[in-house]
């Protein structure tokens, strides 16, 4: 049964709550914001004093991508914020594909930051997390203190498209059935069981809660004339000038954002010195395959810095 949240304008869905209860390593207290009508769940864990790491996860993931590596950034004294983007996760899930643009996205998980009033923050972004937390860097950079990138890009749509992301934005379309479970685990290298595949079916109970997922892969920019462009092109003016720490942790074992490490090093200021990484035995959701390595390498990105 379908759950329209009552004070929306917009034709929107909400995950009914049973959905998400007994999810494997999933233990975590929700959280809400109320942002343009819609109902926005975070995760929030570890000690509320302390600067934040923010978790931005991607397509057509949630939060739950997150959940290896938040126990770890706690213990280590970081506080963990983990949003799920609008039409993901716990967050309200508008019906019509039109009401998700690039822009949008971005406004939304801007007021999330405002309104959590986050500062010094640790970015760490993933896929579309990238795409997003890259632009609030760029435009907000006094919020925050460093960055790790991690399998994703900033894309202007003046470089093509490779043929993996094309590949997958033509399936993204063309199947009558967006299999969220099984996506994840074509784009991990080690096998997920089935009860995790179920978790990350979780937020969706038919295709009317998908069209979040089915709309990210055609906001990319992938020509030079994309509405998302000149703003994206603005943000890598920003990031040309970013001397604050950076830091690339891609894995081995991704075609879709292979060598965007490359590029990010070669253009971002404050890479240099940094030991950025590879991390191996890891797919395109390393925080799935490797997420334990991935909190590590970030806790000692943060204590680095500290020490200094």
């Amino acid at each position: 049964m379908h759950y329209a949240a009552p004070t929306m304008a917009r034709d929107v869905l909400r995950t009914p709550d049973d959905r998400f209860m007994g999810l494997p390593g999933y233990a975590f207290g929700a959280h809400y914001l109320e942002v343009d009508g819609l109902r926005i769940h975070h995760l929030d864990e570890g000690p509320q004093t302390a600067p934040p790491v923010l978790l931005l996860h991607g397509e057509p993931s949630w939060s739950y991508l997150y959940r290896k590596m938040i126990p770890l950034l706690a213990a280590a004294g970081c506080r963990a914020v983990a949003p799920d983007l609008v039409g993901f996760g716990r967050s309200d899930k508008p019906t019509a594909p039109d009401d998700y643009t690039y822009q949008r996205h971005v406004d939304w998980m801007r007021a999330v930051l405002e309104r959590l009033d986050l500062r010094e923050v640790t970015l760490v972004c993933q896929d579309w997390g990238g795409l997003i937390g890259l632009r609030l860097v760029a435009e907000h950079p006094e919020r925050f203190a460093r960055v790790v990138a991690a399998n994703t890009f900033l894309p202007t749509g003046d470089r093509p498209a490779g043929p993996a992301f094309l590949a997958w934005q033509r399936y993204s379309q063309e199947t009558p059935e967006l299999p969220v479970g099984r996506i994840v685990q074509g784009g991990c290298v080690t096998e997920l069981p089935a009860a995790v595949l179920a978790a990350y079916d979780a937020p969706f109970p038919d295709e009317h809660y998908k069209a979040g997922p089915r709309r990210f892969p055609l906001l990319v920019p992938t020509s030079p004339d994309d509405p998302a462009a000149p703003a994206n092109r603005r943000a890598w003016q920003a990031l040309r000038r970013w001397e604050k720490p950076f830091l690339t942790a891609f894995s081995d074992s991704d075609p879709i954002t292979q060598g965007g490490d490359v590029l990010l090093r070669e253009a971002i200021p404050g890479t240099r010195g940094q030991p950025h990484t590879t991390i191996a035995r890891a797919g395109h959701f390393l925080q799935e395959d490797r997420g334990e390595e991935l909190a590590r390498v970030v806790i000692d990105f943060i204590r680095r810095g500290d020490a200094r």
